[in-house]
C-alpha cells in the first residue's frame, strides 16, 4: 500500500508538472567574487560519495568562506525517489546539488528537460579538456552541453586470485583473449575447484554490457537504434554462454552474493570496475597479496581491452535558490585536485579528473594487490575506454537483457534468436 501511494503521488505530480513549463528561469551564475558569495547550499549523496563530499567542504569554504555546505546522506534508492517527486513538483523540497549515476542522467533529462541547470551555459566548458571522452559523453546532452559535472569513474579490469592461478599453473599475462580466459578457467577449475567468475544471471547483465562497451557499443548505437542483436551483442552473449556451458560461471544472488563468492574462494576472477578494490580489501583483509589485476581479455587480436563499470556526477536542480553557490561547489569538487584525491585515497573512488593521475599515489605499488601499481595500470587505460551511447531507455534495455541472459543460460535458448526477440520486445516497449 505504501509503494502504491508513493507511485500515485508521483503520477499526480507528473501530470501537474506537464500542465506548464518550469517556474525556474535561467539565471546568471557568478563565481568570480567569492567574498561576496554567501548563503547555505544542501547537497544530496549516498554512502562513501556523501562522505567524500563532506571531506571537500573545508577546502571549499577556504575559497568561499561565507557559503555554508550541508551534505545529506541517503540510501541511493531513497535519493532517486525524493528527486523524482521533487522534480515532478517543480522543485519542491529539492536540494542545491545532487549526486547522480551516469546511466540515470538521460532518463531524468528526458522526463524533466528543464529540471537541471545547464552547466555549459554557466561556464563549465572551460574544464572540457580535464576529462576523458567517454566520461564527457555520459554527462552531456544532445547539444553537447554539460548537464552534469564529471566525478568518479570505474575503468574495468579483471581481479584475480594469484594463489589459485599459481596452483593451476596459469600465467595471467598469457590471457589476451576471451578464448584464453575460458581455457585458463578450465585449468583453474580442474586444479582448484574454483569457477572463473560470478554473475547474478537473472538480475544483472553487467558483464554483457561491459563486453559491449569494450567493442565500442551499447544497447543502442550512435543513432539511437536498438543494438541488442548486433554482431557485438551476439559475440558477447555467446562468450558468456560458453563460460556457463563449461561450468565456469558461479550464479550468485545480487551484490552480496557476488561479494561472498569473491572472498570465499569459489571464483578465481571478478571482472569489475576498479572501485571494487575497496570492497575486496574491506571484506577480505586476510587475503593481502593474494589478489592482482589484468586488463579485460579482447575478443580478437588487436581489439580493445577497456571498458567502464559505474560512475557518478553532480547536477544542480533548476529549482536551487542559490545557483551561484551551488555551481561554485560543483566546480570546486569536480576540478580541484585535492578534493578528488581525498575520495580516492580514503575510499578508493577513482577520479575522472585526469591531472590527478600524475600524483605519486597513482604510481605506488599495492601490497594487497601483489605489489602491482594497479592504479597506474588503470589510469593508463582511461583515454582508451570507448565512448558509448546511453539514453533514457538504458534501464529498460538492461532488464530485458537480463531476462534474455537468463533464458539463454538457464533454459538453453539459442543466442541469436533470443537476442532478436529481446530487440523486438525493447522496440515494442519504447515505441508502442
Amino acid at each position: 500500500m505504501k509503494k502504491f501511494s508513493i507511485l500515485l503521488l508521483i503520477l499526480t505530480l507528473l501530470l501537474a508538472a506537464c500542465s506548464g513549463k518550469s517556474a525556474n528561469k535561467e539565471e546568471a551564475i557568478q563565481t568570480d567574487d567569492p567574498d561576496n558569495m554567501s548563503g547555505t547550499i544542501t547537497v544530496w549523496g549516498w554512502d562513501v560519495a556523501a562522505e567524500t563530499m563532506k571531506l571537500a567542504v573545508d577546502g571549499f569554504q577556504k575559497e568561499y568562506p561565507k557559503v555554508k555546505v550541508e551534505v545529506e546522506d541517503f540510501n541511493s534508492d531513497d535519493l532517486y525517489e525524493k528527486l523524482t517527486v521533487g522534480l515532478a513538483a517543480r522543485g519542491a523540497g529539492l536540494p542545491d546539488v545532487v549526486l547522480m549515476e551516469e546511466e540515470r542522467i538521460p532518463g531524468y533529462l528526458n522526463q524533466f528537460p528543464e529540471g537541471f541547470v545547464n552547466l555549459s551555459k554557466s561556464g563549465y566548458d572551460e574544464h572540457d579538456d580535464l576529462f576523458s571522452d567517454f566520461k564527457k559523453k555520459a554527462v552531456k546532452n544532445s547539444d553537447g552541453d554539460f548537464i552534469a559535472a564529471p566525478w568518479d569513474i570505474g575503468p574495468a579490469a579483471v581481479f584475480y586470485r594469484t594463489d589459485l592461478f599459481k596452483e593451476a599453473g596459469v600465467d595471467p599475462n598469457a590471457i589476451n583473449t576471451w578464448n584464453d580466459y575460458i581455457e585458463a578457467g578450465k585449468k583453474i577449475k580442474a586444479a582448484t575447484g574454483a569457477k572463473m567468475l560470478p554473475i547474478d544471471i537473472a538480475n544483472y547483465d553487467g558483464v554483457f554490457h561491459m563486453m559491449l562497451q569494450q567493442q565500442g557499443t551499447s544497447y543502442f548505437d550512435e543513432s539511437g537504434n536498438i543494438n541488442l542483436n548486433s554482431e557485438e551483442a551476439i559475440r558477447a552473449m555467446s562468450t558468456i554462454k560458453e563460460l556457463y556451458d563449461q561450468d565456469l560461471v558461479a550464479n550468485n544472488d545480487g551484490w552480496n552474493g557476488i561479494v561472498t563468492a569473491t572472498i570465499n574462494g569459489s571464483v578465481a576472477t571478478v571482472p569489475y570496475g576498479i572501485w571494487y578494490t575497496g570492497t575486496i580489501m574491506d571484506q577480505a583483509p586476510d587475503q593481502s597479496g593474494k589478489w592482482g589485476i589484468f586488463y579485460l581479455p579482447e575478443f580478437k587480436e588487436g581489439g580493445t581491452r577497456f571498458a567502464n563499470v559505474g560512475g557518478s556526477s553532480l547536477v544542480i536542480p533548476a529549482s536551487s535558490k542559490n545557483k551561484s553557490a551551488a555551481y561554485a561547489f560543483v566546480e570546486y569538487f569536480t576540478t580541484n585536485k585535492e578534493a578528488q584525491l581525498a575520495g580516492f585515497e580514503k575510499y578508493g573512488l577513482f577520479p575522472s579528473l585526469k591531472v590527478t593521475y600524475e600524483e605519486p599515489v597513482f604510481n605506488e605499488q599495492s601490497e594487497y594487490f601483489n605489489n602491482e601499481p594497479i592504479f597506474k595500470m588503470i589510469a593508463d587505460t582511461v583515454e582508451e575506454v570507448p565512448a558509448i551511447t546511453v539514453n533514457e531507455h538504458f534501464a529498460r534495455a538492461s532488464k530485458i537483457m537480463s531476462d534474455a541472459q537468463s533464458a539463454i543460460l538457464f533454459e538453453g535458448k539459442p543466442v541469436k534468436e533470443t537476442l532478436e526477440k529481446a530487440g523486438k520486445q525493447l522496440d515494442n516497449e519504447i515505441n508502442n
